[in-house]
């Protein structure tokens, strides 16, 4: 049974992680909730949300905590304690095989490492800046950039990692005038290809449950749910 949440951390890994009783905190370095939040190793008690929230507060960040879908008990705990709900989140996976049976077209995508200033800019015009980047040079693993072209102009771009056999996609950006063309699907297609070539025999990416399109796009590709979490964020008028 594939680890997601090793998966994940690998193929988009935080700056620093230290243990702290029954957590794992991660240092973001601004890089968003996936690479900031709190996970539970071990049981938790009543107490410990306020140890780990006082070492997030010590790394200048918010107090936020990742809940997987077999954590009942610790979200219940959470919402309890004034921490409310943020980014319900789907594991989305399937073979490999399922995405690579298609050709891609020609001149559509291309694998590029490091990212060219195209994509830096597709990925700024979509909210993804530096912080987000340098958590991409920070994977070990096999890993890669998808650069897309429609009518011969930059036009979308993907970030790909592989751990243990499962590769996972990230930070999909298409261009605003560029998008319902279908390029989100063939960079999509272009990754699994690429994965395939490195040895991977599944693919996965993370999309919250909210973005109804990629949701759509994703389940027509054959990638079935295998998981969820979710964020609990502290409100702000809680001590």
């Amino acid at each position: 049974m594939t680890d997601w949440a090793a998966v994940i951390d690998a193929t988009w890994p935080a700056a620093a992680c230290q243990s702290l009783g029954p957590w794992t905190i991660r240092t973001g370095a601004g890089g968003g909730n996936r690479v900031s939040a709190a996970t539970a190793r071990a049981a938790v008690t009543p107490d410990d949300p306020d140890k780990a929230a006082a070492a997030m507060r010590d790394l200048g960040q918010d107090p936020l905590f990742m809940i997987r879908d077999v954590e009942g008990a610790l979200d219940r705990m959470l919402a309890d304690a004034g921490y409310v709900m943020r980014d319900p989140t789907i594991i989305r996976a399937c073979p490999v095989a399922h995405l690579t049976t298609a050709p891609l077209p020609p001149v559509t995508a291309f694998t590029v490492w490091p990212p060219l200033a195209a994509q830096r800019d597709i990925w700024a015009e979509g909210g993804i800046g530096p912080a987000r980047l340098a958590i991409m040079d920070r994977v070990q693993g096999p890993k890669t950039t998808l650069f897309g072209r429609i009518d011969d102009r930059p036009a979308g771009t993907l970030f790909v990692a592989i751990h243990d056999g499962t590769a996972m996609l990230h930070g999909l950006e298409v261009a605003t005038h560029h998008r319902r063309k279908g390029l989100a699907r063939w960079l999509t297609r272009a990754a699994a290809h690429w994965a395939q070539r490195q040895g991977a025999t599944t693919f996965s990416l993370l999309v919250t449950e909210a973005n109804a399109g990629a949701n759509a796009l994703y389940a027509d590709l054959g990638l079935t749910e295998v998981g969820r979490y979710h964020y609990r964020i502290l409100q702000r008028n809680r001590p």
